[in-house]
């Protein structure tokens, strides 16, 4: 089963993305192929953009394919783009319990992107370290400047009422200052 949300009808086409929140098991439980594999089935990629002041689901970042992730030269060192704008994607885990869906898993990946030099940084180890925190339902956005932090707590509480309101005090006291 499938239970997803659209985003806001305001935003423009190329935002227009479904969360994926809860799918079944692909294994079926028949122990198989597959079995003992990570499904990502569960997770979503959010956006944040301190720089426009927005957030929004981007399925694309799953595959670094997110229009903020193209047409840009990555670099491991961050020295190597001082003029690149702050953005985060936010790895977001959605698991069912008794009362229904809820965000079990929630960690922020640092990108700085200089555009105008096509110059990028990404550390692929911490992005990769952070999609596995995600699953196992770890909560990592200490990290974030106070403003993205803020950004994603908002979008966090507004896209479902329902997801925030069924997840844990842990995920909801990480968003406090």
């Amino acid at each position: 089963m499938i239970v997803s949300f659209d985003q806001s009808a305001n935003q423009n086409k190329k935002k227009r993305k479904m969360f994926t929140i809860i799918k079944d098991d692909p294994t079926d439980g028949h122990g198989g192929f597959g079995a003992g594999s990570i499904s990502l089935e569960n997770m979503s990629s959010v956006i944040v953009d301190p720089n426009k002041n927005e957030a929004y689901v981007d399925m694309d970042a799953m595959h670094a394919r997110s229009e903020i992730e193209r047409r840009v030269r990555y670099y491991p060192d961050k020295s190597k783009v001082p003029n690149g704008l702050l953005y985060w994607i936010v790895w977001v885990t959605v698991e069912r319990g008794e009362n229904g869906p809820y965000y079990s898993g929630v960690a922020a990946s640092e990108l700085r992107i200089d555009r105008p030099n096509k110059r990028a940084y990404k550390s692929m180890p911490e992005h990769v370290s952070h999609m596995e925190k995600s699953l196992k339902g770890e909560i990592v956005v200490d990290h974030m400047d106070d403003h993205s932090k803020k950004l994603l707590y908002e979008f966090l509480q507004t896209f479902d009422e329902k997801l925030w309101k069924n997840s844990a005090e842990r995920l909801k006291k990480a968003f406090k200052y």
